[in-house]
Formats: structure tokens, sequence, C-alpha cells
């Protein structure tokens, strides 16, 4: 692993010398990450999730930032009001703001930006109402919106909104395969110097950061570590000073012992993680309610979350997270019941064969996660074969292999989970909506679920201003899903970070670790 590392900064003092000096103003050092996906790319402009999230909200700024208390704070917004009863809000950027290249960010960018991210953003409903943005001078834009948006302050976080500089970006190629997505320019606190595939992502200092004695860091190491056991060992070892949001339930209980080394569940109360067994309703025979409620009946959440995560997630029952204050209590649960689900098969016609089998599954599982969605995978290939059901697991190398996998609708079912990210309009919509399904566009409607009536009560609940009415409606729609099993929940995942504990200011707003690491440092 040592090795490892100084082949990785020895590059990185090649590629970086030239800004150096300006660099190590920051003066607290190299911050090494232990990372465990490989993404995509780095824009997070046109792709969610953590993967790509972490490392973008240290190279892309976005109007709004908040803290713990989900109070909006100021950030590439120096101020922010709405108008025209609730239809605009106005934006004043910070003076001075620049992009990584030196360009300086003005209205137009912020224009391009939104309008970019709407069209191309897995997250449907999140800009859904946004009509245009005006751009009366260089430091104003205006979001023109036909109704009032609940919620779009929280739109405007960085997991979701990051400017992006459109006189690189609106050059007329495709934003979801643009070449700078692999590396590109950004106005947040760290600027891209390498990506080095399935190894590192490596970020210096923006010297040009638009908040004065910030960032701390001089540069910032994401190493990719896929293996669980070996990011445990580096960051015990002091290999490695961070991990951000991937800590297992068994991580958290080795490293609440390990010396040097702190263990937090604090932050990301917004992320809302979910954790479930989602189907491909393109393919028989999970296109049957039957049967993907007789798989729910099959599947024993309670020994997931006590045996298989200690005890440290809890069961989720419907779409949207308990904590979240639409959550209905009151779903229908699919308990344990191995006779139910063997006669809801068999009333599907799936009948046993001489060898007691009804049917074969592949099974997919997103690498990588802190819930190990493997073991759960593996949990489930002898507790299905129990009904009939005979399971392959297919590992994924990595986040791209299963992300291709699932968005292109090659699979027949994956463990995975989403995130209810603050409001349902952000982060639940875009799973359950039926104009979301996208090929190539991961995290959108990939079960390829399509409900009328539920398209209409998430149109109707985007729009509503009164928050009762607004549960009322949110509480009909988390029935009907659940009642229609398209996907299995079975836990909330526990989120959190292990770092060394000489490191200061470790994010634990509610976005937390989807948050810009601009005032973490190393305590002296």
């Amino acid at each position: 692993m040592r090795t490892t590392l100084r082949r990785i900064a020895a590059a990185l003092a090649l590629t970086c010398a030239s800004g150096l000096a300006a660099a190590q103003a920051g003066g607290a050092g190299t911050l090494v990450v232990g990372f465990s996906g490989v993404p995509n790319h780095l824009n997070s402009a046109v792709q969610s999730g953590l993967v790509t999230g972490v490392p973008a909200a240290q190279i892309f700024a976005s109007p709004l930032r908040f803290d713990e208390g989900w109070n909006p704070q100021g950030y590439l917004a120096e101020t922010w009001s709405f108008q025209d009863d609730g239809k605009s809000l106005l934006l004043k950027l910070v003076p001075g703001a620049t992009f990584h290249d030196g360009k300086p960010i003005t209205s137009e960018d912020v224009a391009f930006s939104i309008m970019a991210i709407k069209a191309n953003h897995p997250f449907q409903s999140m800009f859904e109402p946004v009509e245009r943005v005006d751009t009366p001078t260089p430091q104003i834009a205006v979001i023109r919106m036909k109704q009032p948006h609940p919620a779009i302050l929280l739109a405007m976080s960085p997991a979701f909104c990051p400017i992006i500089p459109k006189h690189i970006y609106g050059d007329g190629q495709p934003l979801r395969t643009h070449p700078r997505n692999a590396a590109p320019v950004g106005s947040g606190p760290y600027r891209v110097v390498e990506v080095k595939p399935r190894e590192a992502i490596i970020l210096e200092r923006h010297p040009g950061f638009f908040i004065k004695d910030r960032p701390k860091f001089d540069r910032i190491i994401f190493r990719v570590m896929p293996d669980i056991s070996t990011r445990t060992l580096a960051i015990e070892r002091g290999e490695i000073d961070l991990l951000p949001g991937s800590v297992t339930p068994g991580q958290f209980a080795q490293l609440s012992k390990a010396p040097g080394v702190m263990v937090s569940r604090k932050g990301g109360e917004a992320i809302g993680p979910l954790g479930w067994l989602a189907f491909n309703l393109k393919r028989k025979p999970y296109d049957d309610v039957r049967v993907r409620q007789a798989i729910a009946h099959a599947i024993d959440r309670e020994f997931i979350v006590q045996k298989l995560h200690q005890g440290a997630t809890q069961i989720a029952n419907g779409p949207i997270a308990p904590g979240s204050p639409f959550h209905n209590p009151k779903l229908p649960q699919y308990r344990l019941d191995l006779k139910k689900a063997e006669s809801l098969l068999d009333a599907a016609g799936l009948k046993r064969d001489a060898a007691g089998q009804r049917f074969a599954m592949t099974l997919d599982f997103l690498p990588g996660t802190p819930d190990n969605s493997q073991t759960i995978a593996e949990y489930l290939k002898p507790q299905l074969k129990k009904i009939g059901i005979e399971v392959t697991v297919r590992t994924s190398p990595d986040f791209p292999t299963w992300a291709r996998r699932v968005s292109s609708f090659d699979f027949d079912a994956t463990m995975d989970g989403s995130f209810n990210y603050g409001d349902p309009v952000i982060g639940v919509h875009r799973t359950w909506l039926s104009s979301n399904i996208k090929p190539g566009v991961i995290w959108s409607n990939t079960q390829s679920y399509v409900n009328p009536r539920v398209d209409d009560l998430l149109a109707r609940a985007t729009v509503e201003k009164d928050s009762e009415k607004r549960k009322r409606l949110y509480a009909e729609f988390q029935q009907i899903v659940v009642e229609d099993a398209p996907v299995v929940f079975t836990h909330v995942w526990a989120l959190g970070y292990a770092a060394r504990k000489d490191l200061v200011g470790v994010p634990e707003s509610i976005w937390a670790p989807l948050a810009p690491w601009d005032t973490m440092t190393r305590r002296k």
C-alpha cells in the first residue's frame, strides 16, 4: 500500500509542479481518501450518486450549501430571495469568483448550468418547474418557474447544482458524453490534476477560490480501494486519512476501537439512503406483481438488519425513508412467509420442475456500498432457493460496469438502493415517474415501472404548497408502490465516516459527505 501511495504522490509531484507554489499556501499538506468506487466521470451535472458526487463537490461550487439544521447558506450566491409569489428565485453571485482556468463566473454560467442539469440529470423532477433563467446583469440570475417549487433551495446544493463553465460545455457536444466530464473545470475549492482510472483521482488546491483562506489542504488524493478490508487496514495504519460515507457496520465496530481513528454517524440526514432489491419489469416473470410479492415474502429483513448489519441499519418499508416528514409509517409490510410466497408463485403459473426449480434469476449488486450489497445478494441465493428460485449472483468489477448493465436494462434484479435527497421531488420522484425511464441513465426509473396513478400523485405533490396536503398525496403514493412491489425495500443504510483523529472539520452537515471540504484541515 505504501508503495502505491508513494507512486501516486510521485506522479502528483510531476504533474502539478507548475502550480505547487500556489497550492502550498493551503499549508495542511495532502489529504488521502479511501474511495470504494470508480466513477463513470466527475461531472455531477449529469450523474448522481456518492461515487461521482463526493469528488465533484470539491471540484464544483453550487449556489447554496446547507448546515446541520437544514438552513441554506450562501456559497456562489451571496444572497438569494423569492419574488413573484414564489415563482422566481433571484441569486446574486459573489463578486470575483472564477473557474479553475481563470475565467470569471457570471450569471450566464448559472443559467447554462441549471438548464443543462434540467435536460440531462437523472433527477427529472428536480428542475421540472423551471422555465428559464434570466440574466439581467453578470452578477444576477433569476430562476423563473411556472409555479412555486418546494424543493428549489435544496436543489441549489452541491450534490445537484454544480455551476459548470459555459465556455467549455456550451460547445455543442452532448453533455452526458462530453470529453471534459472525465477531468472537468469547475470553481470549487479543488481542481483536477490527474485521473488515474481504477487507481486515483488527484486534486490540488484552487489558489483562486472565492472564499478567502480556503481550502486548507494543498491537495486531495482519492485512492480507489474497492476492498473493504483493505480500506480498513489502510486507515488503521495511517496510510489514508478519511473514509467518507462508506463505513460498513463491521468497519464501524472495528475502527471505533482503533487508536488514532475516530468514527461518526453524524451528518448526511438529508440523503435518506434506502436499500432495496429492484426488478427489471421489462423481463418475465418480473412483470407479474405476484412474482415480485412472492419474493418480498421470502426475504427476512429482520435477519438482514440484525445479523448481516449487526443492528446498525433499520428496516425500510417504503420509498420514503423514516425521518422524512413525508414518510408513511402505516404501510403494509411483507413479512417473512414462505408458504405465502409459494402460493403466489403457484398462482402465477410458475410450478416447480422435477428438480424443484421454478425459474432462474441473475442477481446483480452495486459494488462498494457501505451496507455491503454483495453480502445481502449472497444471502438471497439460498433464501430464494427455498421457494424454487435458482439465483446466480453476478459480480461487477466496478461501478461503471454495474451502471451500464442496469441502465441499459441488462439485468433480472439488482441489490442496490437509492437516496431520498431531502425533498421527495429531488430524490424520490425520479425512480417512479414513467416519464423518467431513460436508457443509459443510472438511478432514473431503471425498473421501467409505469403506473398512471403514481404519475398523477407525484405531479400534484410537485406543485402542492400545503404541507399537509402534500403528506396525503405522498401517503397514497407510498401505499401504491409498496403494493405494486417494483422493488422490495429492505433497509435504511447507515452512513457515517471514519477519519484519523488529527483531522479537523470533517463535514457533518445534512449533505455530508456530499459537501465541500474547504474548511477541513489537519490539527497541528
